[in-house]
């Protein structure tokens, strides 16, 4: 696998996404929402969001996700934004085309 297969990979698990996911919650988790929607004033939806971007900055600063796309797709996250590995940077093959849009953008 590589870098084709891992924007693949993202490409359809962006698409089976909707505006809104359906999560059935277990009843800590039900209860630590209800805890942080209380204390932060914030809707669950906003909380929602958040956890995922905490989860997805802790998985990427802490080397996790690296090591799952390493494992599942010989890639890095660093390798994946520029659409190029390591060996292309350096030369070792021809670089993607520069209307690769694969850039994560906030």
């Amino acid at each position: 696998m590589g870098l084709d297969d891992l924007d693949a990979a993202v490409t359809d698990a962006y698409g089976d996404l909707d505006d809104e996911i359906g999560v059935a919650l277990d009843r800590e988790t039900k209860h630590e929402l209800a805890l942080l929607a209380a204390a932060l004033g914030t809707d669950r939806d906003e909380l929602v969001r958040r956890g995922i971007h905490a989860l997805f900055r802790r998985t990427l600063d802490t080397g996790d996700l690296d090591f799952h796309l390493r494992q599942g797709f010989d890639a890095t996250y660093d390798e994946y934004l520029s659409g190029m590995t390591y060996d292309e940077m350096a030369g070792g093959s021809q670089p993607p085309s520069p209307s690769d849009d694969r850039r994560y953008q906030q």
